[in-house]
């Protein structure tokens, strides 16, 4: 496995910057190796390092296929990733700019600190001292108290309920940068947009996680790739590096994570996952040949507690235990079975009749849970309007109780039917997202620079500058401006680690 200094990446930006030689590093930095080009060997100085071009990581959101709330009672359940994602731009700013500047414009979040002045110290002992191979399974207290004064001073005018999520997401990149970085980082940028509904289930945190954990590796030149002739073996082992920093992530946001989604969003495609005992880690197995379909995913908008749901299905196993266990029995069943349908050699993403199978699963799987009490009228409407017009199949995924539907399409919908549909759930109060589910993972473009179809593809493409990130409006700007699949079709530029072994 290389250790980070070859890939499609780091020879655009070579070629970019016109470099006469290589570049080589060990994870703590980038030095450049002269070539025997003699007009090299006669230069009196070192020249200086140059700028690293600015750069995008980007990564999916996620949704629960089958097992929901039979997952929390130790039975297994599928995930997969959505085509809805975050985008990450990181720009270095010059030598003499020492600082370090977080900026969500989502969640109105613009925050900078001096470099100088973080806590390297504590970061930096050698029984604190952490390396990009490492797996990091806990937080440190000590780390986390060190960071504790660098977070009091953001965002001191919101409410608490939004300075409690700038304090968070402060946190966990603080806690990523100072564990992977040095003092001798360069002053960075990171600007960060999502077209992912936050706190509806759909795994925006971990894909934020992903994109500041592959971020940091690549600026440490970590990881190779991606490039087309990297056997799935080596990506494996590439996207795991991101998967293990997305985690430690993920622990600073919500204390004790499953590692589903951050492993669904770094990895793409499905996973199945199960933890039959809480004192242990989950068992996430990769689906890596998880096939792409296509989803219909509906926000209810309705507000919705995890905690309220799970208790509601814990309750009523109290008082039903036989009853209530083989309900959960069921779920599980519905689960492994549609495991098996994917992972078929007979299955076909494009044919009706293996989506068909597929389909009665998840609504087999939604009457379980209908049962357990966790739907709501909100979801039930959804599920009306997709049967009276026979576009596919629909589930609630997650907890319930409102949050969001998936819909499994039909092959050869009219586009018409579709569009009626939208505008009456529209009218309703709904938000619709035409998506893919088990898609790709994790996503570079290096530099950022985009070739789209239009007139500035002439002159080598469109360059993504912070200006023209921060002024796309909503998600439909960020998508047209920098999406991975823009207008349906993959944007040239765009890369991924391919996972699958098909």
């Amino acid at each position: 496995m290389s250790n980070g200094t070859n890939g499609i990446f780091i020879s655009e930006s070579i070629e970019k910057l016109r470099l006469n030689g290589h570049f080589s590093g060990n994870g703590a930095g980038v030095g450049i190796v002269p070539t025997k080009d003699p007009v090299r060997i006669k230069m009196a100085r070192k020249q200086s390092s140059p700028m690293m071009p600015a750069f995008m990581v980007s990564a999916p959101g996620k949704v629960i296929v089958f097992g929901e709330h039979a997952v929390v009672h130790g039975k297994a359940a599928v995930a997969a990733s959505i085509s809805l994602r975050s985008y990450l731009l990181v720009s270095t700013q010059s030598k003499s700019r020492r600082t370090l500047i977080l900026r969500f414009p989502d969640i109105d979040l613009n925050h900078e600190w001096s470099i100088d002045e973080l806590p390297w110290e504590a970061f930096q002992q050698p029984s604190k001292k952490k390396y990009y191979y490492d797996l990091v399974t806990a937080l440190d207290d000590d780390l986390l108290a060190a960071l504790e004064p660098h977070l009091a001073k953001i965002s001191p005018e919101k409410p608490e309920s939004e300075r409690k999520v700038h304090h968070n997401a402060a946190l966990a990149f603080l806690y990523l940068f100072l564990s992977l970085g040095s003092p001798t980082f360069p002053g960075c940028m990171y600007t960060l947009r999502s077209t992912i509904p936050i706190g509806a289930g759909l795994g925006s945190s971990a894909s934020i996680a992903v994109c500041i954990s592959g971020a940091l590796l690549l600026q440490l030149r970590t990881l190779s790739g991606p490039h087309p002739d990297q056997p799935p073996e080596e990506a494996r082992l590439q996207v795991e590096r991101v998967n293990r920093w997305a985690f430690v992530f993920e622990m600073c946001i919500h204390g004790n994570p499953s590692g589903v989604d951050n492993t669904c969003s770094t990895q793409g495609k499905g996973v199945v996952f199960q933890r039959p005992d809480y004192q242990k880690p989950s068992l996430v197995k990769p689906l890596w040949d998880f096939p792409e379909l296509p989803l219909l995913l509906v926000n209810t908008k309705q507000a919705k507690s995890t905690a309220v749901e799970v208790g509601k299905v814990q309750k009523l196993k109290d008082t039903h235990p036989k009853l209530v266990g083989s309900i959960l029995d069921a779920i599980d069943k519905v689960t492994r079975s549609a495991n098996e349908v994917i992972e078929g050699d007979d299955f076909d993403s494009e044919d009706e009749e293996s989506l068909r199978r597929i389909g009665e699963l998840m609504t087999i799987n939604h009457g379980l849970l209908y049962s357990l009490g966790v739907s709501h009228p909100r979801l039930e409407r959804v599920r009306e309007l997709v049967d009276y017009e026979g576009i596919g199949w629909t589930k609630l995924t997650g907890a319930g109780g409102g949050g969001c539907s998936i819909t499994l399409m039909r092959p050869g919908v009219p586009k018409e039917k579709l569009e009626l549909l939208g505008q009456q759930l529209e009218e309703e109060g709904y938000e619709t997202f035409s998506t893919t589910l088990g898609g790709d993972g994790i996503g570079v473009l290096w530099p950022a620079v985009l070739k789209n179809g239009l007139d500035e593809d002439e002159a080598g493409g469109m360059e993504i500058d912070l200006e023209k990130f921060l002024s796309a409006e909503g998600n439909e700007g960020v998508e047209k401006l920098v999406g991975v699949h823009s207008g349906g079709a993959e944007q040239e530029g765009w890369k991924f680690w391919r996972v699958e072994s098909r």
